[in-house]
């Protein structure tokens, strides 16, 4: 079957997490971030980021790939940071319509 695509959107659990994250948080964000790259080494995400700011808008986005509903979910409740309650998570169904090849040259600063 053809894979479809998912969009999960993760926002800190606790107020005031980005104003100061504790030892333990950040050691959970570390292994957040090390999943995510093995998922985009694997080819299963396509994008993953953030944004820069700290007020209770803000927030993160993975697009990945999965068979299934299912499939992603469990992905994203695999999450370290997800699966802690660091961050909460909702899960999408999305689709990439236009993608420009840019996107990691640009952000390579």
């Amino acid at each position: 079957s053809m894979s479809s695509q998912y969009l999960y959107r993760i926002a800190p659990t606790r107020d005031g997490f980005l104003l100061g994250s504790t030892p333990e948080e950040d050691a959970i964000v570390s292994e957040h971030s090390q999943y995510l790259k093995a998922l985009t080494e694997q080819g299963i995400v396509l994008l993953a980021g953030r944004t820069l700011h700290t007020d209770e808008t803000s927030h993160g986005l993975v697009i990945l790939k999965a068979d299934s509903e299912e499939q992603a979910r469990a992905l994203m409740e695999n999450d370290p940071a997800v699966k802690v309650g660091v961050f909460h998570a909702e899960l999408l169904p999305f689709s990439v319509a236009l993608a420009s090849k840019k996107i990691l040259l640009d952000s390579e600063t």
